[in-house]
């Protein structure tokens, strides 16, 4: 980590209090680090506690044995235990201690006017903003807004984050999708334009952390302990958080005891549906997108052999067919695919393919891009920018990005990686534009899919009871 803190008192506590840290990870001089220790103003805490055999890792919480393992210390000649399931964050062990603050409380800038955003809220937006911004000025401890893609979610969040900078909190808006995380920051930057904000996610520039306003993946909060006033998870049931109780515990550990999280998502999960249904969980719900168009309704196209044919690297003829005759050929092109090894392997024949039917002028105007691309930021920089026009691609572009105008295509739509969830959320990809609220959205299958009928059912439920408003 970058070692460029001023050590001013103010500084110092602002950049280490509220954080569980490795002493590698102190943005610290050594010297300024050995006198903090001293002082006590830094305390070790046990990064591992081993009670005869029953062990638990401090920062994600793991107790389960399967993910500890053993290592020889070079340092005391010993064998120590150390976490598995957190290790991407930095070895711990019991030999390494974590650092918690314990000097002089950060204080943090109480603002009058934080908002510079000028837009406007539509009626519905302004009712679930209300109720956000009322959740952080009680303090209540969870709060859930449930809004369709496209509702606007984060202009939504403004007033309830307008509050927490005007009474000088600390607030964190965390994501388990690092391209949600790049895409809010240039909006939050615009949006509060005199707060300090950071982006902290897996290769990020700026990562002292001490920001009044936290933009960061779910995997960052796991150094992150009672640092918050307010914490906001957006797409709470996007992959990996829903299924890894680490990121949930560390998402608990991160805020203090008064302290307000807001869940955001468009597809809540039965756990959280069980909740609102039981008045366990008190819950906003936005119907309707922000410019007042329904959802796109997904549409079913049948092919025989397409597992087959896609493996061969062959494409179904009723797609081609649906090609030439799109509605709107202009739109840029979404194209959904289950596996990485099969986004490779069709790049060359689909590409040949909307040649032919006059999709794209030219061969360069398609791109494949997937979770290890390392040009994948790049890539849908280049989409949004309109260079590219079509773009091969497997679920992490689910959710989490805005593109104006496209079609959106899943190929093979029965392929268990392609839950209700996240067909909920590719179809939400189109029509989020004001000037163009229709966008197609097809599903090509060789056989439908309990997923599938339900994420068209929660799209057609979710466009009743818009009619209604």
């Amino acid at each position: 980590m970058d070692k460029q803190i001023p050590l001013t008192p103010a500084l110092l506590a602002q950049a280490l209090s509220g954080k569980r840290l490795l002493e590698d990870e102190v943005p610290i001089p050594q010297a300024c680090f050995q006198v903090l220790r001293s002082t006590k103003q830094l305390i070790p805490i046990p990064a591992i506690e081993n009670n005869k055999g029953a062990a638990k890792c401090t920062r994600c919480g793991n107790t389960a044995m399967h993910y500890f393992s053993e290592y020889s210390c070079g340092i005391c000649q010993k064998t120590h235990l150390y976490c598995r399931n957190c290790i991407q964050m930095g070895r711990i062990s019991e030999c390494k201690p974590l650092y918690s603050w314990n000097g002089a409380e950060a204080r943090w800038p109480v603002h009058a006017n934080p908002l510079t955003w000028e837009g406007q809220l539509t009626p519905a937006q302004s009712r679930a903003a209300a109720h956000l911004e009322q959740a952080v000025n009680e303090i209540i401890p969870s709060y859930l807004c449930w809004a369709v893609c496209g509702a606007g979610k984060t202009e939504m969040l403004f007033p309830a984050i307008t509050a927490a900078l005007k009474r000088g909190d600390r607030v964190a808006l965390a994501s388990p999708r690092v391209d949600v995380i790049r895409e809010l920051l240039p909006r939050m930057r615009q949006a509060f334009q005199n707060i300090t904000i950071e982006a902290l996610y897996g290769g990020s520039e700026q990562r002292t952390g001490r920001s009044q306003l936290i933009l960061a993946t779910t995997h960052q909060l796991l150094r992150y302990y009672q640092a918050f006033d307010v914490l906001i998870i957006d797409e709470v049931d996007a992959f990996p958080y829903y299924l890894d109780r680490s990121l949930m515990y560390a998402a608990k550990q991160a805020v203090k005891k008064q302290a307000t999280t807001l869940y955001l998502t468009a597809t809540p999960r039965k756990n959280f549906r069980l909740q609102m249904k039981l008045g366990k969980l008190p819950h906003v719900f936005v119907p309707l997108r922000y410019h007042g168009h329904l959802l796109p309704v997904p549409k079913f196209k049948f092919s025989f052999y397409l597992t087959s044919q896609l493996t061969n690297k062959k494409l179904p003829h009723v797609l081609l067919k649906w090609l030439t005759q799109r509605k709107n050929p202009k739109r840029q092109l979404l194209l959904f695919v289950p596996e990485i090894v099969m986004a490779k392997e069709l790049k060359e024949v689909i590409s040949t393919s909307l040649l032919e039917t006059n999709t794209i002028a030219a061969a360069e105007e398609l791109e494949i891009v997937f979770a290890a691309d390392q040009n994948r930021e790049e890539k849908i920089n280049q989409f949004r920018e309109k260079k590219l026009h079509a773009l091969i691609t497997t679920t992490i572009l689910e959710r989490g990005v805005t593109f104006p105008s496209v079609d959106v295509v899943v190929l093979g739509a029965g392929h268990e990686v392609f839950n209700e969830a996240a067909l909920v959320q590719i179809a939400g990809r189109a029509g989020r534009s004001a000037d163009d609220p229709s966008g197609e959205v097809i599903f090509f299958h060789d056989g439908k899919t309990y997923a599938m009928e339900k994420a068209r059912q929660m799209i057609l439920d979710m466009n009743a009871r818009g009619r209604k408003r």
